[in-house]
């Protein structure tokens, strides 16, 4: 009985191994996640969809941006994981009057509106969300 159990839990063990080696396992530090969200402000006052496209960020930058103490962690978060649009694009700066990239989407969005977005990129970080559930009776 003992016996069988072990070598369920091998079989187990090596189907698991099989199963990430399949080829539609995407690397996450080379496809990581996107999703677009509609700004609900900024549409209603352009009078068209104010959409932003996110992506995910690969573990040592999320890490990183978490351990650096700075205050502003939200809007670097959010910097860091803004395809589109460019949050950095100069003529931004220029609209916005932000010395800094933090300046200009602190001017640009508010308050709550950054930190949905940011939270959306920690979403799509797999941070946010549960990502994993307990197996029963396995």
């Amino acid at each position: 009985m003992m016996e069988e159990r072990k070598e369920n839990r091998e079989e187990t063990k090596m189907d698991m191994v099989s199963l990430l080696l399949r080829p539609e396992l995407p690397n996450v530090l080379k496809e990581l996640p996107t999703a677009r969200f509609k700004v609900t402000r900024l549409s209603q006052i352009l009078g068209t969809d104010a959409v932003f496209t996110l992506r995910g960020l690969p573990y040592g930058k999320v890490q990183k941006l978490r351990q650096s103490g700075d205050p502003d962690v939200q809007i670097q978060i959010l910097l860091q994981g803004c395809v589109d649009p460019d949050l950095k694009d100069p003529a931004l700066k220029e609209r916005f009057g932000g010395a800094t990239p933090v300046e200009t989407v602190k001017r640009m969005l508010l308050a709550g509106e950054i930190e949905d977005l940011s939270r959306e990129v920690e979403r799509l970080c797999g941070f946010r969300r549960s990502t994993i559930e307990e197996v029963k009776n396995g």
